[in-house]
């Protein structure tokens, strides 16, 4: 009996002090056709995952283990000969980030142009903007299958953000200049007009407002989720904005501008320009690490990733990753 009570006491204390696990950041390669992950900390690239051709974006599931990459199809750097770089895609790739390894490939045949995506609280949908059909998908993650497809009635549907609450979508339309607001349970549309090439949305944490970059005007527009109209119109800092993203304080909103190669930090109260960083060519996607004290920029011109120090607004480090990368993602 002692025998096994002093088991039972060494196998407690094990299990107290398994380490835990890694923070890893995920960071897709669109003209390379996979994913990187890497160590945040040390920048080290701890392997690459082969996915579907011209991956541009992704959600990681609520417990970190799992990633969703989006495989648009088309991608920029086309080798001599390649037939392939601007035919759209149509399947989804699962990560498993814990094993680093593919677990599974969704197919959607002919809907096709798979693009940005959010992933419910409790992880067992992905909301993923389809481009044909234009159209918003509700996709069941353990089988993968179309539950629900809701019409944008825009063109080009691209990317998407989310209500805490999971009632209404707010989807940007890049070629018809607008986003499509969804309301989940009826399945009502709204489009309210924004401006050309209407692209970068992202949502503040409690749901009020939504603000999308407008990159033909540099500006941008924010939506009040209350009545669904645009409250106010400003400029966005910079050339291009590509994408924008909340602090997890929600105190400022960080826009990367893609022609101007910087990012523009935006009180998010005032509305006021308060910093501008250079970080290298082509800034495109923008992730924080949860505790906010990190942001990771995405530079699809240098094949690289700028970790910036969010306090003093400066790259404190870059570290490469594969060809032309853009979506990225932070799991823990």
């Amino acid at each position: 009996m002692k025998s096994i009570g002093l088991v039972v006491v060494l196998l407690t204390i094990s299990a107290l002090v398994l380490p835990v696990r890694a923070a890893t950041l995920v960071v897709l390669n669109k003209s390379e056709h996979n994913a990187s992950l890497i160590d945040p900390e040390s920048g080290k690239t701890i392997t690459k995952l082969p996915v579907g051709r011209g991956p541009h974006e992704l959600i990681v599931s609520p417990d970190g283990r799992t990633a969703y990459v989006s495989n648009f199809g088309r991608y920029g750097i086309c080798p001599a000969g390649d037939t392939m770089c601007q035919t759209a895609g149509n399947t989804i790739t699962v990560l498993d980030l814990a094993g680093r390894k593919v677990k599974g490939t969704y197919d959607y045949g002919t809907n096709t142009g798979q693009h940005g995506s959010v992933i419910s609280r409790d992880g067992k949908y992905v909301w993923v903007t389809s481009e044909t059909p234009q159209s918003l998908l509700e996709i069941d993650t353990s089988t993968g299958k179309i539950l629900n497809q809701w019409m944008t009635n825009q063109d080009r549907s691209h990317l998407v953000v989310v209500t805490p609450d999971e009632k209404k979508f707010y989807v940007s339309n890049t070629v018809s200049g607008s986003v499509s607001v969804i309301n989940r349970g009826t399945g009502a549309v709204k489009v309210i007009p924004v401006g050309k090439g209407a692209e970068a949305i992202t949502m503040s944490a409690d749901g009020s407002e939504v603000w999308v970059g407008l990159p033909a005007d540099n500006k941008i527009a924010v939506i009040s989720t209350a009545q669904d109209e645009i409250v106010e119109t400003f400029d966005s800092g910079g050339a291009q904005p590509q994408r924008i993203r909340f602090t997890p304080d929600g105190k400022d909103v960080w826009v990367s501008h893609v022609s101007g190669d910087t990012l523009t930090v935006i009180d998010a109260q005032t509305r006021k320009t308060v910093a501008n960083v250079s970080v290298g060519k082509r800034p495109q996607g923008i992730v924080f690490s949860p505790d906010g004290r990190r942001g990771y920029f995405a530079l699809s011109g240098s094949n690289q990733v700028a970790v910036v120090d969010v306090a003093a607004r400066k790259v404190i480090q870059t570290f490469d990753t594969g060809l032309d990368p853009d979506g990225i993602a932070f799991a823990r």
